[in-house]
């Protein structure tokens, strides 16, 4: 049995959609970010960076517990675990795969974060930040077009764990709330390529079986000075 240790954030989402997609049995264990549950004991046995999503294989390699943390690394043994699924088998594609869950991990995750984070969470704006990330946003956004464009998945000829890495960050970039007024859109009309693939990948079932787990979790959109300091603040840098 799987147990994955998660919320409904995009890192999350990764995960949920990807064991979705390959069938397999799995066990959601709720990780409150806003309460402070990633601080917990138990989790940082499971994960010392103390960030979702992480999972506890009960059969693992060698059929012996196995834990793993980093949403890129959990999907790639995911993919292994279900037989090679969602990695492309001939060295082009697979290669390709693996360059563009680098470009989510290395670019399209990290620079959207920063945006999100100084245009919708910060206890002060800052206009520099949001229009620096900004930018940096619709720049790696402007590559993905380009890339779908020319192509129909990320990897090429079929859908795989590039897809899923990346569809929640642009999903995240698209919603609509008066928190995320300061910070902005991405306008997908604006990248025919990205809207394409988006509506894509929305209209897959797993998907949208993904997108449920824990929905119910984070029942609104406001955030309370308790959740902004175990989320963002010096809680982070507490030795432990």
């Amino acid at each position: 049995m799987l147990e994955v240790w998660s919320w409904p954030t995009p890192n999350g989402h990764k995960v949920h959609i990807a064991l979705e997609e390959l069938g397999l049995e799995y066990k959601i264990i709720a990780v409150n970010i806003g309460a402070g549950d990633q601080f917990k004991p138990e989790f940082l046995k499971i994960t010392p960076n103390h960030r979702i999503p992480a999972i506890r294989d009960s059969e693992g390699p060698g059929g012996k517990p196995f834990t793993l943390f980093e949403s890129a690394a959990i999907m790639m043994y995911l993919s292994e675990k279900a037989g090679g699924k969602l990695i492309p088998k001939d060295p082009v594609g697979r290669w390709k795969c693996i360059e563009w869950m680098m470009f989510q991990m290395g670019g399209v995750g990290p620079m959207f974060g920063q945006w999100n984070h100084f245009g919708a969470y910060a206890p002060e704006k800052v206009p520099y930040a949001i229009t620096r990330y900004g930018n940096e946003v619709q720049r790696l956004t402007r590559v993905l077009n380009h890339r779908l464009e020319e192509t129909e998945w990320l990897a090429g000829g079929e859908y795989s764990m590039a897809d899923i890495i990346t569809f929640p960050w642009l999903r995240a970039a698209t919603q609509k709330s008066p928190r995320f007024d300061d910070r902005g859109y991405i306008a997908l009309a604006d990248y025919p390529g990205v809207k394409r693939w988006y509506d894509a990948i929305m209209a897959r079932p797993a998907v949208q079986r993904g997108l449920k787990v824990l929905a119910d979790a984070r029942p609104d959109d406001k955030i309370t000075d308790t959740e902004r300091e175990n989320t963002f603040g010096a809680t982070q840098f507490t030795k432990r």
